[in-house]
């Protein structure tokens, strides 16, 4: 919005030419998401709290009970900072904010139903998976469709890049793009979910995988330093970088209140958003390989679910006993089994979130 209002000024006035650079909006955006967050985090965690929306707590695996009827549903307080901070810096008009800002509303959405029916109404399962998924796929083929229809950048849509190799790239086989659209966004909302559950886990993991992809964005939507680094140049794309750091900004904002001992969980409501919203980024930018390295840990986690219950399907069928991999799953809670102290677990975590984000950056120059 300041954008569309202030650039035109700036024959009138030097200093209204700063709205024309990405880098002048971006640190406006992640400032104005933190602000928010800051300021109506309180106010939301009262209402939660008068509304009684407390977290249900499982009662298998580490002890967590303690955290029964901490307020959930915080995933708003993400929504609303991240949202109002793009729409008052980055420019409206352009698609790749649109997009991303979709997917990261609807999924946020679903995630709020989920929520809503757990603690509200009481119904402990929330959105059967089925439905789950079925949402998650329908937002995927809308996605996939308008990218088809309408492109977005110069380059082929089926087209994405391959990290570490300038001279090549992969194309997606055109009925499989839809599909690879649904598969890259639904796994990466549910990936996030699986990893929120630990005080500002999620949070702090998304902020950083946010930020990189923000720095990612910059590169390639500038024809000087995408030609130069060997990747493709999407005219554009610059400004989802206003995006992801309003999104990194609303999370370290979260995160305030989210550190353990938490004060509010975000719920479903926040981890599909953030998880759609990094999907979608990726996406858009032509990085999904790229994802599978800035989110490491996200992988890790949701690679941790799908082997234990696979493995233990196996076996129980194989040997009439289910065996474990993992003495429990997500991979967070195998080392709280172990006797790590949950602190430990997160700040390790985040300290291999930012090794992701690292290698992820060793991609710029090693091609």
């Amino acid at each position: 919005m300041l954008y569309h209002l202030l650039v035109p000024l700036a024959s009138h006035h030097i200093v209204f030419n700063l709205f024309r650079y990405i880098t002048f909006r971006a640190a406006g955006g992640m400032a104005t998401a933190l602000l928010l967050s800051f300021l109506f985090g309180p106010a939301i965690i009262r209402n939660l709290r008068a509304l009684r929306v407390g977290q249900v707590v499982r009662t298998q695996g580490p002890a967590h009970a303690g955290k029964a009827g901490t307020p959930t549903m915080g995933g708003v307080l993400i929504l609303a900072a991240t949202t109002v901070s793009t729409v008052l810096w980055a420019d409206l008009s352009n698609r790749y904010v649109l997009i991303t800002l979709a997917v990261f509303l609807g999924m946020g959405l679903l995630g709020f139903l989920d929520d809503y029916l757990k603690v509200v109404s009481h119904r402990t399962e929330g959105l059967v998976a089925r439905y789950k998924l079925l949402g998650q796929g329908a937002i995927g083929v809308m996605v996939g469709l308008v990218l088809l229809v309408r492109p977005i950048s110069p380059m082929p849509q089926t087209w994405t890049m391959v990290p570490f190799f300038a001279d090549y790239h992969m194309a997606i086989w055109l009925p499989l793009f839809v599909p690879w659209v649904i598969l890259v966004l639904a796994g990466s909302s549910n990936a996030v979910n699986l990893t929120d559950g630990l005080d500002g886990l999620a949070a702090g993991l998304t902020s950083i995988a946010a930020a990189t992809f923000a720095v990612f964005a910059y590169v390639i939507g500038r024809t000087d330093t995408s030609g130069y680094l060997g990747f493709f140049y999407l005219p554009g794309a610059g400004e989802l970088a206003i995006f992801c750091v309003a999104l990194a900004g609303a999370a370290l904002g979260f995160l305030w209140y989210n550190a353990h001992p938490a004060e509010v969980f975000m719920g479903d409501t926040g981890s599909l958003a953030l998880g759609g919203a990094i999907g979608a980024a990726a996406l858009l930018l032509k990085l999904e390989f790229l994802l599978v390295i800035v989110g490491g840990v996200f992988v890790a986690e949701a690679v941790s679910v799908m082997t234990q219950v696979g493995y233990y399907k196996y076996t129980a069928r194989r040997y009439g006993v289910g065996r474990r991999i993992f003495r429990m799953a997500p991979l967070h809670h195998h080392f709280e089994q172990l006797g790590w102290p949950e602190s430990k677990v997160i700040i390790r975590f985040w300290i291999m979130g930012v090794l992701c984000a690292l290698f992820a950056f060793s991609t710029l120059k090693i091609r």
